[in-house]
């Protein structure tokens, strides 16, 4: 293969708008199955800005981010208060029967015992900046979008449906070990792209959610959660 071949290869695959939102995701995926092979803290901090680089190349292609519809006050005030709720879930179902499996997380702790802050806020920055958009393109824009019609582009998020918004949540929920909170988050999350037309109603909410929970994580050190 010539250098000019590879070049419009990239390109080919750059401008798919499929590979576009989920290569980021499934890279994301990747790295954490890497990271619970190898054990290494570097793995973990080093994954939201290697999810940020990919979404960086892709960026031309996110025209729902690029030139969104127009969103209400009100959704974006009901991003935030979703948030928030959709964080008290997230710490409130913590029960065995709502957790698929429990692992000791990531912590971000000194052999002394002490909180290492520079890590902590370092994950803490990709957790609630990176993730949410990554898997929101991914989930809302891609998913949720392609089951209500394939050619995903082209069909407004009004008009998914409740089918696709019920399987997308279903998905969502076997992604994370809390798999109700994950469900209702997919609700939630799915129900704003609806109601609002607009991806960046669902990426504030999200974003709130993650920021609450992290911030809930480092004062109190209940890493399982991360």
């Amino acid at each position: 293969m010539t250098g000019e071949e590879l070049v419009v290869r990239l390109r080919r695959v750059r401008q798919d708008p499929v590979v576009a939102r989920a290569a980021p995701f499934l890279l994301f995926i990747a790295l954490v199955i890497l990271a619970s092979k190898v054990e290494s803290q570097w793995v973990v901090i080093l994954r939201a800005p290697t999810v940020l680089l990919a979404l960086a190349w892709f960026w031309r292609g996110y025209s729902e981010l690029r030139s969104p519809s127009k969103a209400s006050a009100g959704d974006w005030l009901l991003a935030v208060t979703t948030g928030f709720v959709v964080f008290g879930t997230w710490i409130g179902f913590d029960q065995d029967w709502a957790v698929m499996s429990r692992t000791s997380g990531f912590a971000p702790v000194r052999a002394d015992g002490s909180t290492d802050w520079v890590w902590g806020c370092a994950r803490l920055a990709g957790f609630s900046l990176v993730v949410p958009l990554m898997e929101e393109l991914f989930w809302r824009s891609l998913v949720q979008r392609w089951i209500g019609q394939h050619d995903f582009l082209a069909l407004e998020p009004r008009k998914a449906g409740w089918k696709a918004l019920l399987i997308t949540s279903v998905l969502f929920a076997l992604e994370h070990e809390r798999w109700l909170s994950g469900f209702l988050a997919g609700l939630a999350y799915g129900g704003l792209y609806m109601r609002s037309g607009n991806l960046w109603v669902p990426v504030l909410a999200h974003a709130v959610t993650n920021a609450a929970l992290g911030l809930w994580i480092l004062y109190t050190q209940n890493w399982q959660f991360w």
